[in-house]
């Protein structure tokens, strides 16, 4: 068994305080108002409503692409529901509590809440508004955790954005097509 040493328990001891600070400096930094942790709580918000937002688009679909727009809508909630356990955990990881009651996620998010009666092409103009909404949002939270230092969370956003973006591209191609199918 080792033997400690009052010069091996100072070491341990330095290495300790080394940890602690690095660690104190991180929650400081990430304090409830921080911008990082804001964006990153709008996004827990917003995915919640973008996927309550898609099933009522998947349960509305109707007419000559029911089964695509069905379909479509439908890959797009689960899609977005699981980014939102990603937000949350890392609000968790760098020293905060996600948000979680329904009345937290209407007040924080930045995404509408669906329109009800709509034609399907205001319901697609509607979720793709939305999109563009959460993608600037997202690049500006990037920025913000990259001046903060964040590699993290940086890697995050830039993640989640690109499935963002497809989803966006997907809906604003069946919007310019034209073709009469989407009224």
């Amino acid at each position: 068994m080792p033997k400690i040493t009052n010069s091996s328990a100072a070491a341990q001891k330095r290495e300790t305080q080394s940890i602690d600070k690095v660690g104190a400096e991180i929650s400081k930094e990430n304090q409830p108002e921080n911008a990082v942790v804001a964006q990153l709580q709008r996004q827990v918000a917003n995915a919640f409503v973008l996927y309550l937002n898609y099933k009522h688009y998947h349960w509305q679909s109707y007419g000559p692409l029911f089964r695509d727009l069905h379909l479509l809508f439908d890959d797009f909630a689960t899609t977005v529901l699981n980014t939102a356990d990603d937000f949350a955990e890392r609000v968790r990881m760098i020293g905060q509590n996600p948000i979680s009651s329904p009345q937290e996620m209407l007040t924080t998010a930045s995404v509408r809440v669906a329109e009800k009666k709509q034609t399907m092409r205001q319901m697609i103009e509607e979720a793709d508004a939305n999109l563009l909404l959460v993608i600037k949002e997202m690049r500006g939270g990037a920025r913000a955790a990259d001046e903060e230092d964040d590699p993290g969370t940086v890697d995050l956003f830039s993640r989640h954005v690109q499935i963002h973006e497809k989803h966006e591209w997907w809906l604003r191609d069946i919007l310019e097509q034209r073709d009469g199918l989407v009224v």
